[in-house]
């Protein structure tokens, strides 16, 4: 006896749904693991970006519109649960800037560029969006002259986390959500 086909698609919905739901839940785990890091970057303020490796797991595996969801609702969720308004505003801009960066180089170089050489933009890209957020904030630009540090430092980081999304992503497709 075969399957409803209807039925077939709401399981499918759901199972999407809940695969969407967990990336939110374990990138709201990362951004809270790492707010406990004390990691003595010569950089105050950068982090390793963990949460960032839910961002490009999603893009890679997921529509556009579904990556979207995933990253807004974990810094909105991130920020009313662990945050304040400041950390929704700096996490906002750097997530989605991220998030748009690394789509665009997926889409526009299908396989060009590796996976941690997509990780480095999207670093670089979070790193931007923050620093304008803060110019913004503080009324000075010049903090902007602290972009070179910050690059420097989105390297190492965007490595590490383009190298264990590769590896989630090799996992994730294994599971194959979509059946």
């Amino acid at each position: 006896m075969s399957e409803n086909p209807k039925r077939k698609n709401a399981n499918s919905k759901t199972r999407m749904l809940v695969f969407i739901s967990v990336l939110v839940a374990q990138g709201m785990i990362l951004s809270f693991i790492e707010s406990m890091l004390p990691i003595p970057f010569i950089a105050p303020g950068a982090k390793l970006g963990l949460a960032n490796i839910i961002t490009l797991s999603a893009i890679y595996l997921l529509t556009f519109k579904q990556a979207t969801a995933v990253v807004l609702l974990r810094v909105i969720l991130t920020a009313t649960t662990f945050g304040s308004l400041s950390s929704f505003l700096y996490s906002f801009s750097g997530g989605v800037l991220s998030l748009l960066v690394m789509a665009a180089i997926l889409k526009v170089f299908k396989g060009e560029i590796s996976l941690i050489g997509v990780s480095i933009a999207g670093s670089v890209a979070h790193n931007l969006g923050q620093l304008f957020v803060a110019a913004i904030i503080i009324h000075n630009v010049l903090i902007l002259t602290y972009l070179p540090i910050l690059l420097i430092v989105a390297i190492p980081t965007g490595i590490f986390v383009g190298i264990v999304a590769k590896i989630l992503i090799k996992y994730l497709e294994r599971v194959n959500i979509n059946r």
